[in-house]
């Protein structure tokens, strides 16, 4: 699989751990998603509605060998928040080509499927696939 490195590492902590430490672990990532910056408003970016709970992206390509990635996702939406802070540890600031070669079903190799609904798991490869279609315009 041709991930990112920070992705790849991501990918490999929870190879490392089992079941109910995977929900923890998706628990610390979603207290680390980053505010927004002052100049971003959530009205402003993409609303993801495949996702169950509220979650707004933002992906900045100017410049393709550093693209910006922002999500908004409310505090009590731990699983969507925590996907989307994987995807902005393991992909923001990556190359648009870096981004774009990341498999669509890479979260299954984070192993979630028998701890998160099938549902909630759509919602992080629509994050990833709108992320992709920002840079493939």
């Amino acid at each position: 699989m041709s991930l990112p490195e920070p992705l790849a590492e991501i990918v490999d902590d929870f190879a490392a751990v089992d079941g109910q430490q995977k929900l923890q672990l998706l628990l610390e990532f979603s207290r680390e998603l980053p505010d927004l910056p002052a100049e971003l408003e959530q009205a402003a970016m993409e609303p993801v509605p495949e996702c169950q709970s509220p979650l707004f992206l933002s992906v900045d390509a100017a410049d393709r060998e550093h693209v910006r990635l922002h999500f908004s996702a409310p505090p009590e939406a731990p699983t969507t928040r925590g996907f989307a802070s994987i995807l902005h540890q393991g992909l923001d600031g990556q190359s648009a080509k870096a981004i774009l070669d990341v498999p669509a079903d890479f979260y299954s190799a984070l192993g979630l499927a028998e701890a998160v609904s099938p549902l909630r798991l759509r919602g992080m490869s629509a994050m990833l696939t709108r992320i992709k279609r920002h840079l493939t315009d």
